[in-house]
């Protein structure tokens, strides 16, 4: 595996603000936010992407995902937050993490940051709900 940057923040080998560091996750300042007080939280284990999450992490890297979210809205004094996962695409760093961003009313982001395309028609619509279903079932 190549060095990953936010395998060396957890261990304290490359600069970061660190806001939270607990047994099972880091979480720290990003370096390019979006806004001022945008957080990357990381589980202190190598974790690729949310696919690859053990069970046994979801709980504490979400439960800090949930105070994380309220802390920074308190800190810079925001009117809520925004939490969210790239999952294997636009993944800047090939390590999970989760974005948690203060949020304003009328900061300029909106909504999702890309288009929303539509089902073509309700059948589409239902044969896409039972393909997710029916992965879930496998297991994939």
């Amino acid at each position: 595996m190549n060095e990953c940057t936010f395998c060396e923040i957890v261990a304290g080998r490359h600069p970061a603000d660190v806001v939270l560091d607990e047994p099972e996750a880091v979480a720290f300042l990003d370096r390019h936010p979006v806004f001022p007080g945008h957080v990357l939280l990381v589980p202190r284990r190598h974790v690729e992407s949310l696919d690859d999450l053990p069970p046994e992490l979801v709980t504490p890297l979400f439960d800090a995902a949930r105070r994380l979210s309220r802390a920074v809205r308190v800190a810079v004094e925001a009117d809520g937050s925004f939490v969210a996962v790239n999952n294997h695409i636009s993944q800047s760093v090939p390590h999970l993490h989760v974005h948690v961003l203060p949020r304003r009313r009328r900061d300029g982001l909106r909504g999702f940051f890309w288009p929303r395309l539509g089902y073509e028609d309700e059948v589409h619509r239902l044969h896409t709900a039972q393909a997710i279903r029916a992965a879930l079932a496998a297991g994939r």
